[in-house]
């Protein structure tokens, strides 16, 4: 199949990747656009496991106001250099993690920082809600299917994205790190409440 000047525009326009790229991807898929689509993705997010050893000291420290100033979040998060930081899609990504910290109030970034005494605790608030009605195999298969639905909501990076609920907060960070080529790390987050 021909692969045109427009179809390789169209997905770079979508994905953000090289034009070489797009064309190999165009080439590999037979002209299948949304095929080339997750191609490139995977390819970029394999590309930024890579990368994930690489120090992100660069970076923004974003801020959210909800209107009526009585709500805030702040968000920082690092790149590996400062021109990426002051790219258009490197900002708008720090904005929405503000909003996504002022609207859903997470309280750990990721699963791995959840203690373990709060997931035992997550695990004895499950079972005995359960305990007595299921067989015991049964319960703990549902025991890590709530705990799966707390780490979707206690963990930013778990969350479902206000804006595509059909990804996570973490698809979104790994890739503005593929388009980038670069380590895209959120360091940490605060959010603020008046009154709370």
């Amino acid at each position: 199949m021909e692969i045109s000047i427009e179809m390789v525009k169209e997905l770079r326009a979508r994905t953000g990747a090289g034009v070489l790229d797009c064309r190999k991807a165009l080439a590999e898929t037979q002209g299948d656009m949304e095929a080339a689509v997750r191609l490139l993705r995977e390819q970029g997010l394999a590309e930024a496991a890579k990368r994930s050893a690489r120090q992100a000291r660069e970076g923004r420290i974003e801020c959210y106001i909800h209107h009526g100033n009585r709500l805030g979040a702040m968000v920082e998060l690092n790149c590996e250099t400062d021109f990426v930081a002051r790219t258009e899609n490197f900002i708008r990504l720090a904005h929405e993690l503000a909003m996504q910290v002022a609207a859903t109030n997470p309280r750990f970034l990721a699963r791995e920082d959840v203690p373990e005494a709060v997931l035992e605790e997550e695990r004895a608030i499950y079972r005995s809600q359960i305990e007595g009605n299921k067989p015991p195999q049964v319960i703990e298969r549902i025991v890590e299917g709530k705990l799966e639905k707390f780490f979707q909501e206690a963990c930013l990076l778990e969350q479902p994205s206000i804006r595509d609920p059909e990804r996570k907060v973490r698809d979104l960070v790994n890739e503005l790190a593929a388009q980038v080529g670069e380590n895209v790390v959120v360091r940490r987050f605060v959010r603020f409440e008046l009154g709370g």
